[in-house]
């Protein structure tokens, strides 16, 4: 087996001493562009000498860009050159800007195209958008980082789609899990025999049928999973065991709503902070749930793994008119330090909302807590108080149990 590149295959400590001293300059750098020089006022950066150190730094929300976007626009001051010093400038919906390079792989694709065994010799079909949003440029960055060729095929106009597919001789396919389907239903349709034998996905669910369903075509189909702020953050190989984690990334799973690492194995938040010297993105929120794999890949890559996408950490929940946010019950658990977790159940009695409190505590005050509920969550509620171990371990703060029909 073949790898990109050494750094897929090094130890643990390996692995850490470079991160340290990355991470150490990646926050220098940061820290030269406005926009996290603000975030970080009042915070210790230089203390920061670990992995572990980043949890005592604040966490940044998709939410805060927009809002420092609309301010200073095209990047709020969050990157450490101008939009005119970047190669292209994105505008995903929101609107909220990214920016992107041409150097090597500045999406950090590559590594996954190779695991997915592209490389020379193969054409790649790129369905993923061309227009205003960056996934079609970053897939074709990956593919040119392993020798392969591009037909930049963008969404839509599927008979188009296959007879480009076939005078090409497309190899390989990029885009959302379904759309092969669609262009493979209407190759069958018209009689076209394509060439495809690999599929790179991301953007949507890969579900087990629909693999399935490539693999009885002969085709291999892994995923990824990326954003347009980030990039590649990890992705599939062929022992399709959990999702490993780019090697330009440092992934933690922390408690939605905070910037808490949860135990290991624990469902949370992913947040990613980047290596990438041109945007130096330092604890960034994704708003999507996972969990740390233990062990390493079967695959021989040694870096964590996580079990993929596992639903949005935006619990965010409206109960008898007012919303219930994730940061509020963070608030709460910080309010009494013998609380260990919380979590809000909402429900209907008859046609009205009610909401319950569920407190992991060895004991405590039920007044008090009912106290601070209604002052943290501005809601009455009732209380109960379980034992330490009890709530579920899903990455749930705030759970709908309301049927609306």
């Amino acid at each position: 087996m073949t790898y990109f590149d050494a750094l897929e295959t090094r130890s643990d400590d390996e692995r850490l001493a470079d991160q340290a001293a990355a991470l150490k300059a990646q926050i220098a750098r940061a820290k030269t562009a406005p926009g996290f020089a603000a975030h970080f006022a009042g915070f210790d950066t230089d203390a920061v000498g670990s992995v572990a150190d980043l949890a005592a730094l604040p966490v940044l929300r998709k939410s805060d860009l927009t809002t420092a976007q609309a301010e200073h626009p095209p990047f709020g001051g969050f990157t450490v050159k101008p939009a005119h010093g970047f190669a292209h400038v994105f505008q995903s919906p929101g609107p909220i800007y990214e920016p992107g390079g041409i150097e090597h792989d500045w999406w950090r694709m590559g590594r996954f195209l190779h695991a997915a065994g592209v490389g020379p010799g193969d054409t790649v079909q790129n369905c993923f958008g061309y227009h205003l949003t960056p996934a079609g440029m970053i897939f074709e960055s990956g593919a040119r980082a392993v020798g392969a060729s591009v037909l930049p095929a963008g969404t839509g106009q599927t008979e188009l789609q296959v007879t480009a597919a076939r005078d090409v001789g497309c190899t390989a396919y990029a885009g959302t899990p379904d759309y092969l389907k669609v262009i493979l239903d209407k190759a069958d349709e018209m009689g076209v025999a394509l060439k495809f034998s690999k599929a790179v996905v991301g953007g949507g669910a890969l579900f087990p049928s629909l693999r399935q369903d490539y693999a009885d075509r002969g085709i291999s189909c892994l995923q990824c999973y990326a954003t347009a702020d980030l990039g590649n953050i990890a992705y599939e190989s062929a022992a399709m065991e959990g999702m490993i984690i780019d090697e330009q990334v440092i992934v933690e799973i922390v408690t939605p709503g905070t910037g808490t690492p949860v135990s290991p194995g624990d469902v949370g938040e992913v947040v990613v902070t980047s290596l990438n010297p041109d945007y130096p993105l330092i604890r960034f929120a994704t708003g999507d749930l996972s969990a740390i794999l233990p062990g390493t890949s079967p695959c021989g890559r040694t870096n964590m793994r996580i079990k993929g996408w596992m639903g949005r950490a935006d619990q965010t929940t409206k109960i008898k008119g007012m919303f219930v946010r994730p940061e509020q019950v963070a608030a709460l658990v910080d309010k009494h330090d013998e609380i260990v977790k919380a979590r809000v159940i909402a429900a209907r009695q008859g046609e009205m909302d009610t909401m319950t409190v569920q407190i992991e505590s060895p004991g405590g005050d039920d007044t008090a807590y009912a106290r601070s509920v209604v002052e943290v969550l501005k809601l009455k509620g009732a209380i109960e108080v379980v034992a330490p171990g009890s709530l579920p371990r899903d990455g749930l703060v705030i759970e709908d149990q309301r049927v609306y029909e």
